[in-house]
């Protein structure tokens, strides 16, 4: 164990240090037990230490004031001790202004007391100031056993990382100590340690809800560069991709309000939907004192350590972001990337996500203005992801000869009948986005058709030789019946259209008469066959049973013929014997009578009954 007591050598502020034979040197020791404070009391902006011995030193960290005793800090602190003390003009001895120092005036008075022996209390709110601030001084073990250093070391290790939200608590302080906090791998260890016990399949630790999801809440509340660290560690340790991107998608929705609003066109909305959306990004900016640097910064850092499997994020999550990225101005490489990524998963987009607003560079966050020639939409970059996503169709070769997602030019209509409803929208942008999926994209132009005609109905001043060259892009032959019904009733197409429109429809009218009448001339003769075939199988049938009756009748035959023999023997005897009887005069037993007329009749009903069931 170090001693406690403190060699000081001081100079005397009397002295002339440039005479050598005048100056004089004086060593004084004094323990710092015989030092002892009472408290430490606060008087306006200064801090006073009760001792019955005077104070000798003023430290002054940012406004406060502390006058204390100077052996109890120097026997402890290796950074007061190699100060070069200067006297003071004050009526304290010397004076130190601490610059720069982790966690401030409620963090030195903290070291005061433990410098002074006074009891202290550990806990996560101050143990990070605590630590970075005793790293500052020097309160290392090279001074005093037990010194500060080692106390919050052991505090950290053993408490505080073994706890979840302790370690959150540890890791929000050090979003105020950097670069100490960095410099000491205090950020480091509690990364990875909430990416363990988030990771964890099964957890044991009794604060830890244990199922999916449970850290998504308090991983939210962090700093974006802590919560990034956090989610590359979860990585490292082989979490799942979905839960990854849950967690980011949670964190996207607390930190970018107005994420989720969505404008669903222009049905009753007029621009007063866009104005509201950007009403609730202001006021969430407000609320959460977040600058248009720091959001940027947020959507950036999101987006680069989303999971690359393409199945993992969902189309709906990828246009969210790339709508906050284009309001915040991030890096165009950023959103390309994003642009590329919506291409690639664009048949699985909906209609309201495609409505992405139209804003100024100039002046992020505010829609323009409804006065001005400019739409509302930015179709800009829904041409774009088109065009991302044809380029990812002919890289996996599925465009050989029929176009591979079909969904795709049903969502295009949609967006286009969506936005065409913008007075401000010009119809070379409406014709260029309709025509930047090619001709065998769409098996059925029924979309297309509704798109060009609410086109028509919210810009009724187009001129004719416009109508024609928009009406060009629709294919009349692949309109139903329906669309061209009501499309030959329609005057605000063009007349060559209707003429168009009207010869298609008479040829799908003679198509359906032509295909129903094959359809039944099939279905007759599909039955006609049907039928023989059961005709032949019963026929079978009949032959079989014809064969097996034959059979038993040639049996029911012979036995016939047996029988009848028998029965010629059995007549001639029993006449005989009614000779000899009559001949005695002896009456016959009725009994004896009917035995005898019940026995043939039983073999006859044996015979008949044998054939009955041999034709059935």
């Amino acid at each position: 164990m170090k001693s406690s007591s403190s060699a000081i050598q001081l100079r005397s502020p009397g002295s002339d240090s440039d005479c050598p034979a005048q100056a004089y040197e004086q060593s004084i020791v004094i323990p710092n037990r015989f030092i002892i404070a009472d408290s430490i009391e606060k008087k306006e902006h200064s801090w006073f230490v009760s001792s019955q011995i005077p104070t000798d030193l003023s430290i002054q960290v940012q406004d406060v004031t502390f006058n204390v005793h100077k052996y109890p800090l120097v026997s402890k602190c290796g950074y007061i001790g190699r100060l070069e003390l200067q006297p003071s003009i004050s009526k304290f001895g010397y004076d130190v202004k601490l610059e720069n120092f982790p966690g401030g005036p409620d963090i030195f008075e903290i070291i005061l007391k433990f410098c002074y022996g006074l009891p202290i209390d550990f806990s996560p709110e101050n143990i990070t100031p605590l630590r970075c601030a005793a790293e500052f001084l020097d309160m290392s073990e090279e001074y005093e056993d037990g010194n500060l250093i080692s106390k919050t070391e052991s505090f950290l290790t053993l408490v505080i990382l073994s706890s979840w939200k302790a370690t959150i608590t540890v890791l929000k302080s050090c979003e105020t100590l950097s670069p100490w906090a960095e410099n000491l791998q205090i950020v480091r260890r509690c990364c990875d340690s909430i990416a363990w016990k988030a990771s964890r399949e099964n957890s044991t630790n009794g604060d830890i809800v244990n199922e999916e999801g449970w850290w998504f809440d308090d991983v939210a509340t962090l700093q974006i560069d802590h919560f990034t660290r956090i989610i590359t560690a979860i990585k490292v340790k082989g979490e799942k991709a979905e839960v990854i991107v849950k967690c980011i998608m949670h964190y996207a929705k607390k930190s970018l309000p107005g994420m989720e609003v969505e404008l669903e066109g222009l049905r009753g909305y007029g621009y007063g939907k866009n104005e509201l959306q950007f009403s609730i990004l202001n006021a969430g900016k407000e609320e959460r004192g977040v600058g248009h640097k720091e959001q940027r910064m947020i959507i950036e850092s999101l987006v680069s350590i989303l999971p690359p499997q393409q199945e993992a994020v969902s189309c709906k999550f990828f246009l969210q972001m790339l709508k906050m990225a284009i309001v915040y101005s991030a890096s165009p490489a950023l959103i390309a990337e994003l642009e590329k990524r919506v291409g690639m998963m664009l048949e699985e987009a909906n209609v309201n996500d495609l409505l992405i607003p139209n804003y100024k560079n100039e002046d992020q966050g505010k829609p323009y203005n409804s006065l001005e020639r400019h739409t509302m939409h930015n179709t800009d970059v829904v041409q774009r992801i088109v065009e991302y996503f044809l380029m990812h169709e002919h890289q996996q070769q599925q465009m050989q000869q029929k176009f591979g997602k079909t969904n795709v030019s049903k969502i295009l209509d949609s967006y286009l009948a969506e936005i065409a409803r913008d007075p401000n929208l010009s119809i070379t942008k409406f014709q260029v986005l309709a025509e930047s999926l090619p001709d065998n994209a769409r098996t059925c132009h029924d979309g297309l058709y509704r798109a060009i005609d609410t086109y028509l109905k919210s810009h009724p001043s187009v001129p004719e030789h416009e109508r024609k060259r928009l009406c060009k892009i629709m294919n009349c032959e692949k309109l139903s019946l329906d669309a061209c019904t009501h499309a030959a009733q329609n005057d605000r197409l063009p007349l060559r259209t209707v003429v168009q429109v009207l010869f298609s429809e008479q040829v799908k009218m003679r198509t359906a008469m032509t295909r129903g009448e094959n359809s039944e001339q099939d279905e007759n003769q599909s039955s006609t066959s049907v039928e023989i075939k059961n005709l032949k199988v019963e026929l079978e049938n009949v032959k079989t049973r014809m064969t097996e009756l034959q059979a038993d009748y040639s049996e029911l035959q012979q036995e016939y013929e047996k029988l009848s023999n028998k029965q010629k023997i059995i007549t001639g005897w029993s006449s005989g014997w009614r000779k000899i009887k009559g001949s005695f005069h002896s009456k016959v037993d009725p009994d004896e009578t009917g035995d005898r007329q019940q026995r043939p009749n039983s073999t006859s009903v044996r015979t008949s009954f044998r054939r009955r069931r041999s034709i059935a």
